[in-house]
């Protein structure tokens, strides 16, 4: 039995603060049974091949087949990837999630005649077949979106070898975890107080923050020479990672695979550019934030990369039970709504969450609203801080959006895309911080807050940008079949994060060590992921000022978004929401409210 851990001053027991996965099915028998009763039907889908084409009624027959299918793998899937996240060491779990990847990778093969037929069939006819079949309109958008990719889809075979390429594809990212989460030899450090803390990615998340600066040197140090003593195993990985995308987006006749990954969601590969050469042209307001935090935390020396995660107000240790991270959250969210408090609540309430670091258990934070029929789960590594709570409010916002998708869309259009995933839960960021503000009047805990908001902007909108960057270019170098080697890839990360925390100018002085951090970001193992965050920050900033403002149908249009699931591409939903992410407008204004907020910061400092 995992025992929460109680550093925050909140005694728990398994029972109040783990997730109940019993919601999705009873026990191990029952998800058990369930698969073994869809691997059986998923031969079946075959039945279909070269009928299509007979009728409306036979086609909505084949895409009502593939989506209640695909709706009960997707529910097997949650509960075993949750399952093996609990504690990556256990074999059963991992062996359950396996299993999953292996039957859906066979289901996608089965049913890779689907898209070449459809295309075979013609626009035409499938624009009378619509008119013709009521039961085909939850597949209007994805037969839309199959007539827009035709020029990337293949032949029936081909599209079948590449399904069943899928177990093989993963193999990157699946070492990646777990060996990152259960089998690397995370050092232990003895801290200057004389305790010892074991640098795992939870303790080095909670020591980088410790207000004792030769406490983070020695964490920050330890932790990417760890790393670094294994830049050929990352190096590996992440190049058969690359190389995996790589061969994808040329299969699919791609120019390179930033196009590839975008096209999934017709995104424009200029949204991806205009980020990062936005986000460099700004430099300047990230450089004048380093200059204050250097000034707020007394650093009279040169300002290191090993202090970019200590309190910014010493005095003021901002740290928060559960029990008042959820009363906060939910007072926060009121602007929009009694209902969407109401369902915050039900989830604290109905264990949608596990909330503490624990040995093997996954590390990091996500919500997984796959299982369409049942509820969104939340999985946290809580530690207390301000940037727990920070965490909590962020996941609720993807959360509530699949909560809203899966209520309003029929299954076919209930999921969403990454980029516009990342609003909702940036969103709710925003209105935390805004309440937190509108609370807090004495200055050390003002400035703690400000600061904190600061930190969002430097973390999501100028780090996860410097990533996009790093990414791009690790891709760049395996479409030109340039060797990536973790020699190579500490070396470009370290040149750019130089850059991006003026190295050279002194502004942050980037240790040599710092070249290995690449290696323990997950998410690079999902091709162009990172740059949503930015993008999708930047866009939350816009709507939540509408909202926060008071503006009713901003509101209104918010919460229709958190509705639309994929019902329209993810630009011209956030067009519907009110902001314009092809444009620069959305990244300018967040940078105006920056500098704002660093005025407001300076004006306090200088106060008698």
């Amino acid at each position: 039995m995992r025992e929460a851990n109680t550093e925050t001053g909140q005694s728990a027991s398994r029972h109040d603060y783990t997730w109940d996965l019993t919601d999705i099915y009873p026990d191990l028998a029952a998800w058990r049974a369930e698969k073994t009763r869809i691997a059986a039907e998923v031969p079946g889908v075959r039945a279909f091949a070269s009928h299509l084409s007979a009728s409306p009624q036979t086609l909505a027959d084949a895409l009502e087949t593939m989506s209640r299918l695909d709706k009960a793998l997707a529910r097997l899937y949650v509960y075993a990837s949750m399952l093996s996240d609990e504690d990556t060491r256990l074999s059963e779990p991992q062996g359950m999630h396996q299993e999953m990847q292996q039957l859906h990778a066979e289901f996608s093969a089965q049913a890779s005649y689907i898209e070449p037929e459809i295309l075979r069939i013609g626009s035409a006819t499938i624009e009378a077949y619509l008119r013709a079949e009521p039961r085909l309109a939850p597949y209007e958008v994805m037969l839309g979106d199959i007539a827009r990719r035709a020029a990337h889809t293949l032949g029936d075979a081909e599209e079948k070898l590449l399904a069943d390429a899928h177990p093989v594809a993963g193999s990157a990212s699946n070492i990646f975890g777990v060996f990152s989460n259960a089998d690397f030899p995370y050092p232990t450090i003895r801290l200057s107080d004389g305790s010892s803390v074991k640098l795992d990615q939870s303790g080095y998340a909670d020591v980088r923050t410790s207000p004792n600066r030769a406490d983070r040197r020695a964490a920050m140090t330890a932790f990417f020479r760890a790393l670094g003593d294994f830049g050929r195993t990352f190096g590996t990985t992440m190049n058969s990672n690359v190389q995996k995308a790589v061969f994808y987006a040329r299969a699919r006749k791609y120019t390179s695979t930033v196009e590839a990954s975008l096209d999934r969601a017709n995104i424009p590969v200029s949204v991806y550019d205009r980020l990062i050469d936005g986000v460099g042209r700004h430099l300047p307001s990230l450089h004048r934030y380093l200059r204050l935090r250097k000034r707020m935390m007394g650093v009279t020396d040169d300002l290191h990369y090993y202090d970019l995660y200590a309190p910014l107000v010493e005095s003021v240790d901002l740290r928060y039970t559960p029990d008042e991270a959820q009363r906060h959250v939910a007072d926060a969210m009121r602007p929009l709504g009694d209902e969407y408090v109401s369902v915050i609540e039900r989830s604290f309430r109905e264990r949608w969450l596990d909330w503490y670091p624990a040995d093997g258990k996954r590390s990091g934070a996500y919500s997984n609203g796959g299982a369409y029929d049942v509820h969104p789960y939340i999985l946290l590594n809580y530690l207390g801080q301000y940037n727990d709570v920070s965490t909590l409010a962020h996941e609720l916002g993807h959360t509530m959006h699949s909560y809203f998708s899966n209520r309003t869309q029929p299954y076919p259009t209930a999921d969403y895309s990454i980029f516009v995933a990342e609003v909702a839960s940036t969103f709710n960021e925003a209105l935390l911080i805004d309440y937190m503000l509108k609370r807090i009047t004495d200055t050390p805990t003002r400035l703690s807050l400000l600061g904190n908001y600061l930190e969002s902007i430097k973390a999501t909108v100028f780090r996860q940008t410097q990533f996009a960057e790093f990414e791009l270019r690790v891709h760049e170098m395996g479409l030109a079949s340039a060797p990536i080697t973790g020699e190579a890839l500490a070396a470009l990360y370290l040149d750019i994060t130089r850059r991006y925390y003026g190295h050279d100018q002194r502004i942050v002085v980037v240790d040599e060590d710092v070249a290995h951090e690449w290696s323990y970001i997950p998410h690079f193992y999902s091709e162009f992921y990172v740059y949503q965050y930015a993008t999708s920050f930047t866009a939350a900033e816009a709507l939540a000022a509408a909202v926060l403002a008071g503006d009713a149908s901003a509101t209104a249009r918010f919460l229709t978004f958190l509705g639309s699931g994929s019902s329209k591409y993810p630009i011209d939903l956030l067009k519907d929401a009110g902001v314009d992410m092809t444009t620069d407008a959305p990244l300018d204004q967040t940078m105006r409210t920056m500098n704002h907020v660093m005025d407001e910061i300076d004006q306090l400092l200088t106060a008698p």
